[in-house]
């Protein structure tokens, strides 16, 4: 998970930056019937009810807390243990899901609905990236241009000429700058920043990203909410769900189309890795048969030689294979109450401490 987020942050900072803020400034956000239609229900509903679906409810710092929640039910006999499992798929889905994200909006540069962002937010030049200098520029306004590119197959016009690219002193990590595209401070009047403060700064990209990682957030939490909790609780985490979407399109945070691909998404990958998931149970499920069926053959044959002390051993053998079918879970042996107790408190105590540094590390975005 770590290592998808690290991916997503540094091709989020790249495909801001390749075109440079002047490409940012002046590119027109793309039509969006969402748009529309959600602002001619503003003058049709009722107001209480447009300012509902205006108000911040919930966001994706809630779905996170209601993962936790869900994940440590399973201390209250509410979901089926193990806890950590659940969690496990959840953030193994979300990581997937994030590196085809990556994959993409890096396929296609589509502009921000909100234009200003870029500019207020990233310290990245005004020029496009010395890529998009060949294979974009020259080709992307002019039509005979690009009617020949398509004949040619092949980048024939010269680069116009841009100022130099900087780089910085980043040691090992030097190879980044040619994502990252740091700015010069002497021309800029501040201060040399580190790679890894000129990843985080911007927190986020402000060209549009296909699709939206918040709604995907949103459908992750309520397919693994369903699943725990089938029920009226679902149906209310579906629509924080869709409250959520609309807020994303009118907000303007995203396009129509990323919130719809974000939803589908995010169930097909959630169904996608129960398959794994269920197979694995599966594969369990059938160990337990046969250890249950050469326990019965040692029943039939003790009861034959009429071995009270071997049947006994048996019958507890039995009792506790078919416990653990019940539960999901196998069990070798009966951990003392002293040990359970010290292994649940270190991981709830572990756990809630990492998601409060989580939150408090990321309250900046």
């Amino acid at each position: 998970m770590l290592s998808c987020l690290v991916v997503e942050a540094i091709s989020v900072q790249f495909v801001t930056s390749v075109l440079g803020l002047d490409w940012h400034g002046s590119a027109k956000p793309l039509p969006d019937m969402g748009q529309w239609l959600l602002l001619a229900l503003n003058e049709r509903l009722p107001g209480f009810l447009v300012e509902v679906l205006r108000a911040p409810i919930i966001g994706l710092h809630h779905y996170l807390m209601l993962f936790i929640m869900l994940g440590f039910s399973v201390l209250f006999g509410c979901v089926r243990a193990p806890g950590l499992a659940l969690g496990a798929r959840y953030l193994f889905t979300m990581g997937v899901g994030r590196l085809l994200r990556v994959v993409t909006f890096l396929g296609t540069i589509l502009p921000s609905a909100r234009p200003w962002c870029a500019r207020a937010r990233f310290r990245v030049p005004d020029h496009p990236h010395p890529w998009a200098q060949k294979y974009y520029v020259p080709y992307s306004s002019d039509p005979s241009a690009i009617a020949r590119l398509l004949r040619e197959d092949s980048a024939y016009d010269q680069a116009a000429e841009y100022p130099a690219e900087y780089v910085p002193n980043w040691g090992r990590m030097q190879f980044l700058a040619n994502f990252l595209r740091p700015v010069d401070p002497n021309a800029a009047n501040f201060k040399e920043e580190s790679w890894f403060n000129t990843l985080k700064r911007a927190g986020g990209g402000c060209n549009d990203l296909v699709f939206s990682g918040h709604i995907l957030v949103s459908v992750l939490t309520a397919m693994a909410w369903t699943e725990a909790y089938p029920g009226w609780s679902s149906v209310f985490i579906w629509l924080l769900v869709a409250h959520s979407s609309q807020r994303e399109i009118r907000e303007r945070h995203h396009y129509s189309v990323d919130v719809v691909s974000g939803i589908y998404v995010g169930i097909l990958l959630w169904r996608t890795t129960g398959f794994i998931w269920s197979a694995v149970d599966r594969h369990w499920s059938r160990g337990v048969d046969l250890e249950l069926t050469q326990i019965e053959d040692g029943l039939a044959k003790a009861a034959k030689d009429a071995d009270l002390d071997k049947i006994r051993v048996l019958v507890e053998q039995l009792q506790s294979l078919r416990q653990g079918k019940e539960s999901s879970q196998p069990k070798k042996s009966e951990p003392s109450q002293r040990v359970l107790w010290v292994f649940g408190g270190s991981i709830l105590v572990s756990t809630l401490g990492l998601v409060l540094l989580a939150f408090s590390w990321t309250a900046d975005g």
